[in-house]
Formats: C-alpha cells, structure tokens, sequence
C-alpha cells in the first residue's frame, strides 16, 4: 500500500498510499499521520504450524499458542479472511497475521475486539475454548420460537433433504442476500 523511495541512511523510506505521507517506516507499520497500513496490499498466506520443538513453553507448554490457534480456528469458522475480521476489529491486517502467528500479544482491549469480531467472550477466547459446546448451541436454538416449531418436522427429513437444507442454509450465511 506504500510506495518505497531511496533508502536513507539505514532506514527505509515509504510514502503512505492514502495521505501521501512521505516517512520513514515505522515499527508497527502504520502511517504517522493517517493510521492506514504502510504495508503493499499482499495476498493472505496460510502458514504452517511451527514444529513442536519451537513452540513456546508457558507451564503448560502450550503458552499463549491456545489463543492463537483459538483465533484462527474461529476466523475460518466464520468465514472470515484475516482482512476481514481486522476490519470488523479496526486494526491492520498484519496485525491479525501477527497474533495468530504469535509475534503478537493482543491487548486487553484488542481481545475485546478480538471477541466481539469472533461472537464470542473473552473468557472463551483466552480459556482456547474457542467455540460454545454443542449443548449450548443446541439450548441457544431451542429458545427461538420459530425453531422449536420446526424441530418436529426435521425429525421426518431424509438425508437427502437434510443435506440440501444444510446446504442452503450454509450458502445463506456465506453470501448474505443484499437488500435494494
């Protein structure tokens, strides 16, 4: 997203793409002025876990790899790219990629963020959780009025219709229908 100019001493030089901003990078990658990403607009990498050898140990030897995977396994339950949650969070991108790769710790308030962009409690996303029982998904449904009047009927579909409704369902929340 920034324009990289001559080097000047040691540091290098970049021109935010939205202020036009000419500066020298900053450690965390923003614009001084606008707050806009200086990173170039790259496509999302998907990394692999690192080797078990490399993983930090915090007592229970998991650290803080429980919130990061817990992050990324409820960024793609949603659908959501890194992006995407960064922009439901206000954040950079690369601020994303950069906790659920673990050279980040979120702040108090960015896992308030971080919560509230996933659907779920803070509690649930420190604690590695990560996601709501099926119990509680279940006693969550059934409260709704109207799904506890189709639940009689489900029990008469066949596998067929159940995976064509699943499906339809699954499109649904996918590509939501846009009113006009």
């Amino acid at each position: 997203m920034a324009t990289t100019l001559a080097p000047v001493d040691s540091r290098e030089v970049v021109r935010c793409d939205k202020c036009l901003l000419v500066q020298f990078r900053t450690t965390n990658n923003l614009c001084r002025r606008c707050r806009a990403s200086l990173d170039e607009d790259e496509p999302e990498l998907v990394a692999a876990p690192p080797p078990p050898q490399m993983m930090p140990s915090h007592g229970n030897g998991r650290g803080h790899l429980n919130l990061a995977t817990s992050i990324r396994s409820l960024r793609l339950r949603n659908g959501l790219s890194q992006r995407q949650l960064a922009a439901r969070m206000a954040v950079p991108r690369t601020y994303v990629s950069k906790i659920e790769n673990e050279k980040a710790t979120p702040t108090l308030s960015s896992l308030e963020r971080l919560a509230r962009a996933l659907e779920v409690s803070v509690c649930d996303l420190v604690a590695g959780s990560g996601h709501r029982s099926h119990e509680t998904e279940i006693r969550e449904l059934m409260q709704d009025e109207f799904i506890a009047e189709l639940i009689p009927y489900v029990s008469k579909l066949n596998g067929m219709q159940c995976s064509s409704i699943l499906a339809q369902l699954h499109d649904m929340t996918m590509r939501p229908r846009r009113t006009s």
